[in-house]
Parts: structure tokens; sequence; C-alpha cells
């Protein structure tokens, strides 16, 4: 949305229920396997690790807000990254975005769809199929103009929101509440150092979407004043039902049963509301899933159509079709994020777009010192709290994250990251090609 278009509108509760509705999306149905098989079923520090990734988004959304809020420009993160350090790593953001973590979260969810639907019709063989032609509807849907994907939005919402109320009042209410929460921090022979790491980029995945915040300053009444508020009040309030419906997975199963099921959730309710509950709830889950899946294919293509029309990317991909839509570039992250679903492998994914997305949030947090010191005078209508205690926080939690992945998390985390980064420096010989084209292009003309 171009800013001419934007009313200043938005109060403080309006921006606080959009930062829940855009954080709370699959992972919160699917992660506590991982998070359990990783602490070897024990729930302790599965459990503050949840609390933890939410204060660490706290403080990524708190500082990224600060430089969205100052380059009200449309598109996102790539823009903030051009802006502060320059062209070349503006386009390499955009191209890391549109080849990697587009495309594998896309993948990740839809692998997580056809699985929880074969499930559901009791064929697992339909599992692949269903994944493939759910990225390729939703990207037909996204072809068909705006007003369709604003419909699925709003279903899916109510989608998301039935099974978590559901789980968290009766699992308490039904469930035994006799496993261990807080006790052991991990199973024997495991070192909670080890997979702090891992745990962190596990549950960083059900917490992304918080850099979408900031872009909600052009559309607020005070920015100043209630851009904070809608944040940490946002994203305390994602925290705390990421706790209580984990609280409530364990008052029903215990964290070593959770961990052998990819989807948790399903399985909790089958336990509280009997087989047939149990699929009502998974058609809940469903419809979330279907509804995040189209938020990420709705917004992913933009970046794709914006570097096709920089004429950075090859300029068919820049082109709208007659309804306004960027129908080459929709179909073109369809393609690739079916290429990713092949692998069949959802934590994997997730995994892998988390390490390539956060090591560009950390180049927007280091970026919000960079401002200041640079562009001291830029109109900043808002200011991240607590400077520069807050954005340390941010980059401190960034730096891990990336140098975990990379060095310390075993030699199958480290393929994984080093997998991403060589997919996203591809991106620099792609720049030198294009621009090299656009100069002869200019020189002929």
């Amino acid at each position: 949305m171009e800013n001419k278009q934007l009313q200043k509108s938005l109060g403080a509760a309006a921006a606080l229920s959009t930062v829940v509705g855009m954080v709370i999306g699959g992972g919160v149905f699917f992660k506590p396997q991982a998070v359990y098989t990783l602490t070897g079923g024990a729930p302790g520090l599965g459990m503050l690790m949840w609390v933890l990734a939410g204060i660490i988004t706290i403080a990524a959304g708190l500082t990224a807000a600060e430089v969205s809020a100052a380059i009200p420009k449309t598109g996102g993160m790539m823009v903030y990254i051009e802006e502060i350090y320059g062209k070349k790593l503006g386009f390499l953001t955009g191209w890391m975005q549109s080849v990697l973590f587009f495309p594998a979260t896309i993948a990740a969810l839809a692998v997580m769809f056809g699985q929880q639907s074969a499930g559901l019709l009791g064929n697992e063989s339909l599992s692949m199929p269903i994944a493939l032609g759910i990225i390729l509807l939703i990207s037909v849907l996204n072809t068909l103009g705006s007003k369709t994907s604003g419909l699925i939005q709003t279903i899916s919402t109510v989608g998301k929101l039935l099974p978590l109320i559901l789980i968290m009042i009766f699992g308490f209410i039904k469930g035994q509440g006799n496993n261990p929460i807080v006790q052991p921090m991990v199973a024997e022979g495991i070192s909670p150092m080890g997979v702090i790491g891992q745990l962190l980029v596990a549950i960083l995945f059900a917490y992304d979407g918080w850099i979408n915040v900031g872009a909600l300053a052009g559309e607020m009444k005070d920015p100043g004043k209630d851009l904070p508020k809608a944040i940490v009040g946002g994203l305390s309030l994602v925290m705390a039902v990421y706790v209580v419906i984990n609280l409530a997975y364990l008052w029903v199963l215990p964290a070593d049963q959770l961990a052998q099921y990819s989807s948790p959730a399903s399985a909790v309710a089958e336990q509280l509301f009997g087989p047939m509950g149990g699929k009502f709830i998974t058609v809940g889950i469903l419809i979330s899933v279907f509804g995040a899946l189209n938020g990420y294919l709705l917004t992913g293509p933009r970046i794709v159509y914006t570097l096709g029309e920089q004429k950075n990317l090859p300029a068919a991909l820049g082109k709208l079709s007659k309804n306004g839509v960027p129908t080459n570039a929709t179909f073109t992250m369809a393609i690739l994020s079916c290429l990713y679903a092949l692998s069949g492998q959802f934590n994997l994914l997730t995994d892998l777009a988390v390490f390539a997305v956060w090591a560009f949030y950390t180049l927007t947090f280091i970026g919000v010192i960079k401002l200041r010191k640079d562009q001291p005078n830029l109109h900043r209508p808002y200011k991240v709290p607590l400077y520069p205690i807050v954005p340390i926080i941010a980059i401190a939690a960034g730096v891990f994250v990336v140098v975990n992945q990379l060095f310390l998390s075993g030699i199958t985390n480290t393929m994984i990251a080093l997998g991403g980064l060589v997919i996203t420096l591809i991106g620099l010989p792609v720049y030198s090609y294009m621009n090299k084209n656009k100069e002869e292009a200019k020189k002929a003309a």
C-alpha cells in the first residue's frame, strides 16, 4: 500500500489486534514436536524458551519499528536495508526473501498442511500431492484480486483462534495436570547450552511476522506513543497465548509424548474431545495454516515483483496482470515453493527460513544505531524505548541465532545454514549480471 492511500485511523487497540493477527500462525500448533524432541522429551527448557523467544521478539519488534517509521516506503525490510547500507545489500535482502525465506516458509506450511490433510483422509500417500496442490491453488486464488485474499484472511483468523481457545479452556478443565511442567529442564545426556540455539530457531518461527508491525506506523494516529504499546502489548499477548497453550498441551500429554506427534495440538484435541472432536480441531488448524499460506503467497510475490520492476530480476516478473496482480511473480514463487516442498521436511525448511531471515533482521537492528549516527536529523515519528539497550538485546539475539546455526549446533544445522548462505550469496553475481544488462540497455538507448 502506498502512503498516499494510508489513513491515520489506527489507535493502540486496533494496532495491537493487528500485531496479534500477523504473528499467530501455524508454528504454535506444530513446533512443540521439534522443541520436545530437542530437549529429549523434557518440558522445562522448552517452556523457558517460549518465554525467552517472546522477549527477544519484543526487543526485535521495538527496534525494527524505528526504521519502519523513519523510512515509510513500501517494500519492507528490503527498502530499509537499501536505504541504510546501499543498493547491493538491499537487493541481497530481496533476493534472500524471494528465493529462500518466502518459498521455504510456504513449503514448510504446505508440507504440514499435506501431512495433516492426509492423516484426516486416512491416506498418507496423499500428503505430497496435497502439499503441492495447496500451493498452486492458493497461487491461483491470489491472482483473482485482493478481495479473495481478504476473505481468506478473515475466515482463517476464526480458524486459528477457535482451536487455540478450545484447547486452552478444555485442556485445563479436562486434562489431568499431573505431567511435569518445569522439571526436568532437559533429559539425561543432553546439554542445555548445546540445544538452546536450536530451540530458539525452532520457536522463533512461531513468532515470525513481527517485522511487518512497523509498517503500521503510517496508519496510526500517534505512532510515537501508540506503536510501542501495540508492539509490547501485542507481542506480550502472543507470548502469553503461546505459553498458556503449551501449558495446556502439557496438562493433557507429557512432553515425551508431544515429541512423537507432527501436530501436538491435534493429538491433544483428540485426547480431550475424542476422535471426532480431534478431527474438528484439526480442520480448524488446517484453516489457520491455509490463511498463513495465503498471507505469505500474497506478500512474498510483491518482493519478486518489485525486483522485476527495478530490472534487478527479469522484467517479466515486474509486470501486473489486467486486474493489477503480479501473476508472473506469484507463479514463480509458487514453483520455487513446490521445489522446496518436495523435501517433505517441515522442521528443516523452517530452520532454513529462520536462519536466512534473522541474518538480515540483525542488519536491520544494527541499522537503527547506524541511522542515528548517519542521519541524526531524520524525522522519527517513533523512537525505540530504552535506546540503546533494546537494540543491543535484539542485535545480540540475532548474532547468537546466526552464529549458533553456523558453528555450534552440529553438522546437520551447519549444513542447513551453509546451504542458506550459499543460496543468498548467489544473489551477488545475479545483481552484477542484471546491473551490467541495465547499463548496456542505457547505453543502447
